[in-house]
């Protein structure tokens, strides 16, 4: 028997779990946009120098923009700092496995002498290739909002930081700048990047949390913002509202991992069911054959 169709197949499909398993799982988000951000807007940004995949992809974005089911979630992507050529590369790249997987695995079965109708795995292709072709979408929405969760489990420590250099006196642009200092992940960088540019535009640095909090549709950031917009009054209400916010924060935070968790055990239910259905299949099994035997 000729092994290399079986081969074929095998690469194929593990090919494809391949690309799923890399589409599904969390990705850190990257930090070229809070980079790009910090830059003073007086000089002119060049631009980025974009690699084979990502031009590969805007082409085919600007020939399928019109197609049904491949609109951008460009908001997302700008979050995880993801190009959408990339993204829809990676749609198209699938939806083509997708064909292709079922007409490759035809081959055994014709060379066994198995007669097969044309139109089954033409059908099964199809099918497949739009559930890949979605998968990305699927993919980034859950990445996006895995990372606004991780923002708003950061922007609950930020918010106690303001506070506390509120109560001692600093400004109010000074306390959302150190605050935002002292942390190094991307949170805090893409902070870092808005109020650094507010300080070069000479623009108020609410305002600047405000623009971060509309590009990347972080409504938690909006409330610090408003906070902060009030600031010069009376630092010892903002310290209060701060601190305020911080609670009513983690307290949103606790409810929806509980939640999370409640889910979580919810679908854990039916496997356990059958797990212990199975069991007294197994032990009752024996009894019933010496019963049917007798």
């Amino acid at each position: 028997m000729n092994v290399l169709p079986v081969v074929l197949t095998g690469g194929t499909v593990g090919a494809g779990v391949a690309l799923l398993v890399r589409e599904l799982l969390p990705v850190q988000p990257a930090l070229e946009s809070a980079l790009q951000r910090s830059a003073p807007a007086s000089l002119p940004m060049p631009e980025p120098d974009l690699d084979r995949e990502e031009m590969w992809g805007r082409w085919l974005l600007a020939r399928l923009e019109r197609l049904p089911g491949t609109r951008v979630p460009a908001t997302d992507l700008a979050l995880l700092g993801q190009g959408p050529g990339v993204f829809m590369l990676k749609k198209a790249a699938l939806a083509a496995l997708g064909l292709l997987c079922p007409a490759i695995a035809t081959v055994p079965w014709i060379i066994a002498g198995v007669g097969l109708p044309f139109y089954a795995p033409a059908g099964v292709g199809l099918v497949i290739a739009v559930l890949l072709f979605i998968t990305p979408d699927l993919a980034v929405r859950d990445q996006a909002r895995r990372a606004r969760e991780e923002f708003a489990h950061a922007l609950s420590a930020y918010l106690d930081l303001v506070a506390l250099k509120r109560a001692s006196d600093a400004g109010p642009a000074e306390a959302l700048e150190k605050a935002a200092g002292v942390g190094a992940g991307w949170p805090f960088l893409y902070l870092q990047g808005a109020l650094r540019r507010a300080r070069l535009e000479k623009i108020p640095p609410y305002q600047a949390l405000t623009d971060l909090a509309r590009e990347y549709e972080l409504p938690v950031l909006d409330d610090v913002a408003d906070i902060m917009r009030g600031s010069a009054t009376d630092g010892t209400a903002v310290y209060k509202a701060l601190r305020a916010r911080t609670a009513a924060l983690n307290a949103e935070l606790l409810a929806d991992q509980a939640a999370e968790a409640n889910a979580a055990s919810e679908k854990m239910t039916a496997p356990g069911a059958l797990l212990a259905v199975l069991v007294m299949l197994l032990m009752a099994f024996p009894a019933v054959i010496r019963m049917l035997t007798v």
